[in-house]
């Protein structure tokens, strides 16, 4: 990414609610992906990428928009990695559901089948059983705040 884009996307970041157009929609497809992401204590740089490629397709390809939602999801695992930070999954996990208490057609948003795509990526045993777990939550989430995906 070149620097005009980075400077862009800082100046975004910091005033993210006031110039990006639905960031909570935005925000809750990265919260989304960095769950199933941080469940690997050490994500491949592939799953980065995947998300880049999904949110082409989500977003039809709407670069500027696509790198704030890889960049916004690598900011959110990063945070969950750090462990100078108090934010975990768990709390990550709460921030989802409230989340869809407020806005629940946010659960539409919720696509089971591109996130099993990051699972594959995952080579450690413990972590894709994990990782499959937090699928079945999302999707239970999604079928409790989505009738019509019942």
């Amino acid at each position: 990414m070149n620097f005009a884009f980075r400077l862009k996307y800082r100046f975004f970041n910091a005033f993210r609610e006031i110039f990006v157009h639905h960031h909570g929609s935005l925000e809750f497809r990265s919260k989304v992906f960095a769950l199933i992401i941080a469940a690997n204590d050490k994500p491949p740089v592939d799953c980065f990428i995947m998300v880049k490629e999904m949110g082409m397709e989500i977003y039809n390809d709407d670069e500027d928009r696509v790198n704030l939602l890889m960049l916004t999801t690598k900011e959110i695992v990063q945070k969950i990695h750090d462990k100078n930070h108090d934010f975990n999954i768990d709390q990550l996990v709460y921030k989802i559901q409230q989340d869809l208490e407020i806005v629940p057609r946010y659960a539409q948003k919720i696509d089971i089948k591109s996130l099993k795509s990051l699972v594959v990526l995952t080579y450690n045993e413990d972590t894709i059983a994990y990782q499959e777990r937090i699928l079945e939550f999302l999707s239970n989430l999604q079928q409790q705040y989505n009738p019509k995906k019942r």
